[in-house]
């Protein structure tokens, strides 16, 4: 496989996938995505693979999706139908794509080596365990761009964090750091940056090391007691989104963000 978005290699049964854009925070274009989706679904296929682990090269995790290459390379008429359906291809609504990861029965873990925001913060949200370095920061940014949350913040945030704040996560736009993220159960430990590869890979390795039936059926446990419907849920999303990438908003907040700048939203 010929990667260049993204690292991927196995190691002694864990799959590690590194996303590779470090000048961009590790923001992710279509080519990223469609990388992840291979991966992803290499990683679920191959029966040596007992855990994952998610990380970022560089000085961030990942900061969501590129706006400038994404969002911005097209014409307004025709930018949000056709950069959405794009994206709901190589992302992968149902069981195809990056967000297969809602779906994946083995282990993941993100090791949040930096900004975890967008759906930078969705991925690292959609793994099983987050272990943070102190650089690492948290933030599901939608609304300050004109968009609603993305699936995993809607779906998983409540039940991680509570109601409470994941609506003012959410509807704010706010982003914590690593401590915070620990405090409120975002992440399940903290540590230097220099040690952060070596724990979630640790991590990974006592979970890969027990009956493989066994740790995918719990997995399995842990998902039905949330009462998830994934696909519905996926669907309805899907559409909301969609008309709010056809927004003026949302063009006022990928603009404002590429010109370093507030938006100023009117609601329309």
């Amino acid at each position: 496989m010929d990667f260049q978005d993204i690292i991927y290699e196995k190691r002694e049964g864990i799959a590690l996938v590194r996303l590779n854009r470090p000048h961009k925070l590790n923001a992710c274009t279509l080519k990223t995505y469609a990388e992840l989706r291979t991966a992803l679904q290499d990683a679920e296929a191959d029966d040596t693979v007992r855990a994952l682990v998610i990380t970022g090269e560089g000085r961030g995790f990942c900061a969501g999706d590129d706006v400038q290459e994404i969002f911005l390379a097209s014409p307004p008429e025709g930018r949000g139908p056709r950069v959405r359906e794009r994206l709901e291809e190589l992302r992968g609504r149902g069981q195809r794509g990056v967000d297969n990861l809602l779906f994946f029965d083995k282990p993941a873990v993100a090791a949040v080596n930096g900004p975890a925001v967008g759906y930078g913060f969705d991925l690292a949200l959609m793994c099983d365990v987050r272990i943070a370095a102190e650089s690492a920061r948290f933030g599901s940014i939608f609304v300050r761009r004109g968009l609603m949350a993305d699936a995993a913040s809607l779906l998983l945030l409540p039940r991680v964090v509570g109601w409470s704040k994941a609506a003012e996560l959410t509807m704010t736009g706010d982003i914590i750091n690593a401590q915070e993220a620990l405090r409120i159960g975002l992440v399940s430990k903290v540590v230097p940056q220099e040690r952060l590869m070596d724990e979630a890979l640790a991590l990974a390795r006592r979970m890969a090391d027990n009956a493989p039936l066994a740790v995918r059926m719990t997995k399995h446990g842990l998902r039905r007691s949330l009462g998830l419907d994934l696909q519905p849920f996926l669907e309805w999303q899907s559409v909301c989104q969609d008309l709010l990438l056809r927004s003026e908003d949302h063009r006022e907040g990928a603009l404002a963000f590429a010109e370093k700048r507030e938006p100023r939203f009117q609601g329309r």
